[in-house]
């Protein structure tokens, strides 16, 4: 019974680095650079299940596989007078889409409060099976 304990709390753990990465992102959409390949791409978890033993199925949990780079193409904007401006005049904005990275983090939240209610639904039915035998 204390596995879903381990269970939900590595589930908070990966949506806490979720949100962590979806705010890194936010925080990265309007910069700028002269050059493509420093432009900030958005960064996003890939979670995975963890079994640390194949004899023992309680024994898995949520894990972060890897972080991985979008691929989308960064945002090309001709701005010579800007100082970040390459020799052509262009600068290069991030590949952070707003909207979705909102998204995320609505749904990050929400998967972490699932978690909590997870862990103190299952404290509270602990609690009332101690209580049936006194």
């Amino acid at each position: 019974m204390f596995n879903v304990f381990d269970i939900a709390g590595s589930g908070m753990s990966a949506q806490s680095l979720r949100l962590n990465t979806t705010a890194s992102n936010l925080a990265n959409a309007d910069s700028v650079t002269g050059d493509p390949e420093t432009a900030y791409r958005a960064r996003h978890p890939h979670f995975r299940s963890v079994m640390s033993d194949w004899n023992r199925p309680e024994s898995v949990r949520v894990g972060v596989d890897n972080i991985v780079r979008s691929g989308a193409p960064v945002e090309v904007r001709y701005q010579p007078e800007h100082p970040e401006a390459d020799a052509d005049g262009y600068v290069y904005g991030s590949n952070v889409n707003a909207v979705e990275e909102m998204v995320n983090m609505l749904s990050a939240s929400r998967a972490y409060q699932n978690n909590i209610e997870v862990i103190s639904t299952t404290r509270e039915m602990m609690q009332r099976t101690l209580q049936m035998g006194q």
